[in-house]
This record gives C-alpha cells, sequence and structure tokens, in this order.
C-alpha cells in the first residue's frame, strides 16, 4: 500500500464514527463518581487541588471501561494510585531544574513498557503520563506534592466505591465472552455442512479463556451457569470436526453425510439457544431441533445409520450438548466439577501480579522487540514536545507532549488514525467550550459542573468514535482548567497550536523510526509452524502412550498453537495498513505465497484437532510408533520454524521417510479404529507440511550461497 493510500485509510478510520453508545447508566455512575469528589474538593481546598481530584476520578473511571476481565473495583483503584504515585513524583521533579524532563521521559518509556503486560495497562499507564502533564504545572513543596497525589488516588478510590455500591452489568463481559463462544462454535458447525475442511475462528475461544481466568473473590461470586460451559466448548469443537471430516467423520457422499449435516444443523439451532440464554442470563429455550440430536435410526441395515469413528464423534457431541443445557439449567452439578473440563483458571491479585508483570516487560527489554521501540519512541517524543513548547515560551505547553502520550500506539494505523481524530476532537473541543466561556461567563461552580458533564459525555462515546469522545474530553480539560484565571481565547489559541505541535512531532517521529508488522510476518509464521508442529507431535504421542492423555500436555499445546495463529492474523490485519510493501528474509516470499503458507499451517492444526477428538482412553491399546513419530513431527517442525525465522527453506524430508516407514508399518497391523484414525489423521499432517513446502518454496531455483 502507498503512503497516501495508507493516509486515506487512517484518516477514514479516524474520523469514522459509529452509533454505538457506552452504557448510559455506566457513565452516569462514572460521572457522579467524578462529582463526589471535584465539588468537595472545590469546596475545602480550592480550583487547584480540586483539578488534580477530577483529573485522578475521571482517569479512574475511564479505565473501568476498558477491555479487562479484572473487577471494576480494582481496576480504579489501581489506575487511581498509578495516578497518585507520577503526580506525587512530578510535583518534586518540577521543583528541581532539569529534573522534570528526566522524569518525562523515563516514565514515557515505562508507560510504553506497559504496553507488554496488555492494551489495558498500556492505555492507563499513558494516561497517568498525561495526568502528570495536566496537573503538574507550579513548583510546590513536598507536602502539597503529596496531597495532589493523594487526591488523585482518592479519586480511584471513590470510583471503586461507587462501582461497588452502584453495581452494572455485573458479569457482563464474562457472559458475552461466553456467549461469543458458543456463537461461533454454532456459526463454525453450519460452515462444516457446506465444507467438511472449515477452520474455526480461535478468537473467541482465547476471549472465553481470559474471561474465564477468576480472582479469588470472582471464583466466589461467579454465577454458576458460567461454570463448566467453556470446558465443553473447548471439547465441542473437535467433535464438530471430526464428525464433519471425510478422512476420519461421516463419508464425503450419501445417507450418512445428510446424517451428518442434520446433525450439525441441529447442533448449530441447539449452540445459538445457549449462546443466547447466556447472553441474557435466562434459563435456556427449548430449540425446534432438538429431535434430531440423537442417533436414530439405530437399525444395522439402516443406510443412514452412522458408523464407526463418525458415529463416536456424534454421540461425543450430543453429550456434551446436553451437558452444556443441564450446566446452563443448574440441572447438572456434578459437570460443573468434572475433573474433566480441566482445574479452574486463577488470576493473581493487582499484587501478585507484579512479579508477572515484570517477566513480560523484562521479556521486551530487546531492541528487535516492537513494544521496546514503541517505549524507546514515545519517551523521545515526549520530551522533544514538552522541550519544544518550553522554548517556545507557551504557558500551556503540557498540551504538545499530552497529545503524543495520547496519540502514539505501537502500530501504525493506530497511531495515524488517533493522530487525525486527536486533531480534529481537540480542535471542536477547544472551540466549542471556549465560546461557552466567553458566553456564558462561568464561576468555579458552574465551570466544574459543565467538566462533569463532559465526562460523561467522554464515558458515553468511548465507542462512538476517537474523534469525538476527544472533543469532549479536550471540553472537560478546558473547562476543568478554567477554573484558575487566565484569557480564554489566548488559552484556546493554544492549546490548538500545541496540539498540532504534538501530533505533528508524534506522526513525524513513527514516520521516521516506524516498528513495521510487516518486517515481522515471517517471523510470526515461523512461531505459529512451530507451535501447530507441537500440538500435532504432542497428540499424535499420546496414540502411541494412551496413559499421557489428561496430563494438560495436550492442552497447553493447543493453547500455544491458538494464541500463535492469533498473534500473525494480528500482525497481518496490521501490515495491512501499513504504506510499505510486504518483505521478508526468504527469496521473494509474496503476500500470496504467505497465504499458502497460512493455509497449510491451519491445515496442520486442524489434522491435529481431528486427531485429538479421537484419542483413545488411558487404558486403550497403544498404537505402535506413535510415540516415536510425534517426537519426530515435534523436531522437524520445530526445525522447519527455525528455518524460516533466519530466511531458510525448510526442510521434511528426513520426517517423510520417517512417517512412510511408520506408515507401512501401520499397514500390516489388524484393522482397529486406533490405527486407522492415527494414519488418516497423520497423512493429513503430511499433506498440510507438502503444502507449506511448495507455498514458501521459490519460483525460481534459489542460487548457492544465497
Amino acid at each position: 500500500m502507498s503512503w497516501s493510500a495508507a493516509l486515506r485509510d487512517t484518516v477514514r478510520a479516524g474520523l469514522r464514527l459509529d452509533r454505538t453508545l457506552s452504557s448510559p447508566r455506566r457513565a452516569v455512575r462514572g460521572a457522579l463518581a467524578v462529582a463526589l469528589v471535584v465539588f468537595p474538593t472545590l469546596a475545602l481546598a480550592g480550583p487547584a487541588l480540586a483539578t488534580s481530584a477530577a483529573m485522578g476520578a475521571f482517569i479512574s473511571g475511564t479505565a473501568t471501561f476498558q477491555r479487562s476481565f479484572r473487577p471494576r473495583v480494582s481496576l480504579a483503584v489501581a489506575a487511581g494510585i498509578g495516578l497518585g504515585v507520577s503526580t506525587f513524583f512530578g510535583y518534586l521533579a518540577v521543583g528541581v531544574p532539569g529534573a522534570f524532563p528526566v522524569l518525562l521521559a523515563m516514565w514515557a518509556f515505562g508507560a510504553g513498557l506497559a504496553w507488554s503486560i496488555g492494551p489495558s495497562g498500556g492505555v492507563v499507564a499513558s494516561t497517568t503520563l498525561s495526568v502528570m502533564l495536566v496537573v503538574v504545572q507550579l513548583p510546590v513543596s513536598v507536602p502539597t506534592a503529596l496531597g495532589h497525589g493523594l487526591l488523585c488516588a482518592l479519586g480511584g478510590a471513590v470510583q471503586g466505591l461507587v462501582v461497588t455500591v452502584w453495581p452494572i452489568d455485573s458479569w457482563r463481559a464474562q457472559r458475552d465472552a461466553l456467549a461469543d463462544t458458543y456463537a461461533s462454535l454454532a456459526d463454525y458447525a453450519r460452515r462444516l455442512r457446506q465444507d467438511p475442511t472449515a477452520h474455526v475462528d480461535p478468537a473467541p475461544f482465547i476471549v472465553a479463556r481470559q474471561a474465564a481466568t477468576l480472582t479469588p473473590w470472582q471464583a466466589r461470586h461467579r454465577p454458576p451457569e458460567l461454570s463448566g460451559l467453556r470446558g465443553i466448548a473447548e471439547r465441542i469443537r473437535p467433535a464438530l470436526a471430526a464428525l464433519a471430516d471425510p478422512k476420519v467423520g461421516a463419508p464425503a457422499e450419501g445417507p450418512q453425510r445428510d446424517r451428518a449435516r442434520e446433525i450439525l444443523a441441529a447442533a448449530a439451532e441447539a449452540m445459538d439457544a445457549l449462546a443466547r440464554a447466556v447472553r441474557a442470563g435466562e434459563p435456556l429455550r427449548a430449540v425446534r431441533s432438538a429431535p434430531v440430536l440423537s442417533l436414530v435410526p439405530a437399525a444395522d441395515t439402516d443406510p443412514a445409520r452412522l458408523t464407526g469413528p463418525a458415529r463416536r464423534s456424534a454421540r461425543r457431541l450430543i453429550t456434551l450438548l446436553g451437558r452444556a443445557a443441564d450446566t446452563l439449567d443448574g440441572q447438572d452439578q456434578d459437570t460443573v466439577s468434572s475433573p474433566a473440563l480441566g482445574p479452574g483458571l486463577h488470576r493473581p491479585s493487582l499484587f501478585r501480579l507484579l512479579p508477572v508483570a515484570w517477566q513480560a516487560v523484562h521479556r521486551q527489554l530487546q531492541p528487535r522487540s516492537a513494544v521496546f521501540q514503541h517505549a524507546v519512541r514515545l519517551a523521545g517524543v515526549v520530551t522533544v514536545s514538552y522541550l519544544a513548547a518550553k522554548l517556545l515560551g507557551l504557558h500551556h505547553g503540557y498540551w504538545a507532549p499530552m497529545t503524543a502520550v495520547m496519540v502514539m500506539r505501537p502500530d501504525f494505523a493506530q497511531t495515524y488514525s488517533r493522530g487525525v481524530a486527536r486533531l480534529a476532537g481537540t480542535v471542536v473541543g477547544v472551540a466549542v467550550s471556549t465560546a461557552v466561556v466567553q458566553t456564558l461567563h462561568p464561576g468555579q461552580w458552574l465551570a466544574a459542573a459543565l467538566a462533569v458533564v463532559c465526562i460523561g459525555g467522554a464515558y458515553l462515546t468511548l465507542k462512538t468514535g476517537y474523534a469525538l469522545m476527544t472533543a469532549c474530553v479536550s471540553s472537560y480539560v478546558v473547562f476543568l482548567l478554567g477554573l484558575q484565571p487566565g484569557d480564554p481565547v489566548q488559552t484556546a489559541l493554544e492549546r490548538v497550536g500545541l496540539t498540532l505541535l504534538g501530533g505533528t512531532v508524534a506522526l513525524l517521529a513513527y514516520a521516521l523510526f516506524p516498528t513495521w508488522q510487516t518486517a515481522r510476518l515471517a517471523e510470526r509464521l515461523a512461531e505459529w509452524l512451530a507451535a501447530a508442529g507441537r500440538y500435532a507431535g504432542t497428540v499424535v504421542g499420546v496414540f502411541g502412550e494412551p496413559a499421557k492423555r489428561g496430563t494438560g500436555e495436550v492442552r497447553k499445546a493447543l493453547l500455544d498453537s491458538r494464541e500463535a495463529r492469533s498473534e500473525l492474523l494480528q500482525a497481518l490485519e496490521r501490515a495491512d495498513a501499513e504504506p510499505v510493501r510486504h518483505s521478508s528474509h526468504l527469496p521473494e516470499l509474496s503476500r500470496k505465497q504467505l497465504d499458502r503458507a497460512r493455509a497449510a499451517i491451519g491445515l496442520l492444526g486442524r489434522s491435529a484437532v481431528l486427531l485429538e477428538a479421537h484419542l483413545p482412553e488411558r487404558g486403550a491399546e497403544p498404537v505402535p510408533g506413535a510415540a516415536a513419530f510425534g517426537e519426530e513431527l515435534r523436531y522437524a517442525t520445530a526445525i522447519g520454524g527455525a528455518a524460516l525465522l533466519v530466511g531458510q527453506l525448510p526442510d521434511f524430508a528426513d520426517l517423510r521417510a520417517a512417517h512412510e516407514k511408520w506408515d507401512a508399518e501401520l499397514a500390516e497391523l489388524p484393522r482397529d479404529d486406533g490405527v486407522e484414525v492415527a494414519r488418516a489423521g497423520t497423512r493429513l499432517v503430511m499433506q498440510a507440511l507438502a503444502d507449506l513446502d511448495k507455498a514458501v518454496r521459490p519460483r525460481r531455483p534459489v542460487p548457492s550461497g544465497a
């Protein structure tokens, strides 16, 4: 994509407005919490401290709107503590000549590294930097600095208290994540009716696992219908794939295929009903296709009777759907605590999360890391913007670095779309709020009330568009700082100019020192190949050692493969918006070849899913040679991924030879379901690796020594 096309698309994305609004009740709740902090502080301590308290309450409230499955109370309190600490150190540093720019650069670097923890951590860390810039204006004493910091933290505490007293849509995020998983499975079942080799979208499963990871408090208060359903959904997925696949399930054509299509359609309708019930928190309604979810006709002579592995897959699918319905209705309490569903997922508390967060940050402390590059870029841009505004002698110089902080993100599309939206929203917000100030000449109390109204508007428009939300935030800051004396027209002009300065520096910095996801596509592809091969090898190994079933190795390998695929898809989405051509260490690896390689590795993962659906029981007879071939498969795909990573072509010749020898040995054994499934599944695995070899091989021979 050219620069002109990329800029055009990002401008459109930044200025696009949706009709979606945040929950009005949650917006009112957040604004009410701010009012409970601002007005008492204004009456008791004056406008300076009221500004600190308002910023703390506003940003802490914003943290409760982030996409996170932690309790909203803990998010508000954690944000308040971070704001208090940043404000305290900011006030201390501003009184020491030359210390504040140094602190600013260090804090910006840390805020950039916070993206390694997750998007919520990165956003909240960036806002602490913004608050430091807004409220820290004049040198004060240490006790006064402590007071400002405590008031910022108090804002977070009040937000947490209001969330506790006035809970709204409790467990909504968890319900939506679980419902999306069942809705995705329903869509998958319908697609399997027409395309037996269709792939399932892994994103809902990843989100559902994150939603099911609970703190001790959440584990005690979780609605009973949300316990156990995710584990059942994880087991439904391979059952659907195994039933539909013509190699290990129903035949490609004939009465059994028609019967499999009927069961898939009925299963889709049943899972849609489960999704609706989970999302609404209502009892499960019976579906019209429920009678189809059986294995009749059972007569041995009936041509529509499913047999062999297909019948086992259908039986497993029907049993799992029944368990899901019983769990939702609370009729099958044993299902909730069944060991087959896996142990509970425990989310550490915020304090116990600190070592985990440090490990995540430490892994990013390397020059090639996109997060590390973002942190360096953010620190440089913020410091340069601050010093440039100071050199220009502008009184409200903090608007330039604040704009840079709010605009910059680790990827190109978000940075440029937010930059355009920030500029447009700031101009509109400052113009409207300045006109209101000039017309009404509000006093302190009216200005504070208008600021609270703007906060409610910002909360309400969080999902509508960044430009509109920025207009509300800009108006809020204007009214908030209007509590202090100054010329509103001159101040408005300075803020618009400084927004231009900060946004321009941020966008130029990204253009000059970019972090292109396009250049990392081969790396992401290599990681997915290694993870998918590890998953497939682990599943094949269980056929050779059935006693390993249930040890958690298969589940861990599946999650690793799922995460690697998700990271590649995210990188591809971001790369599509970048104004650079696809490049890779591999010779002439075009985007078309990359797509073919993705399809090949997807087939590898899907083959492992089919094999997982037919894993032998612990006491079953082992398949000879399966454990050794599984280990060989893990090793070969790991080496193949490493080859892709360093710009070489993967070589699976030894693995093909091992498979041919093992397949010949299995052909001499008596016919057995386990042996037949292992043979069919590993043939699909080898076909996937052959497709990958063709996809990445250059169109022209690679010169020797290249």
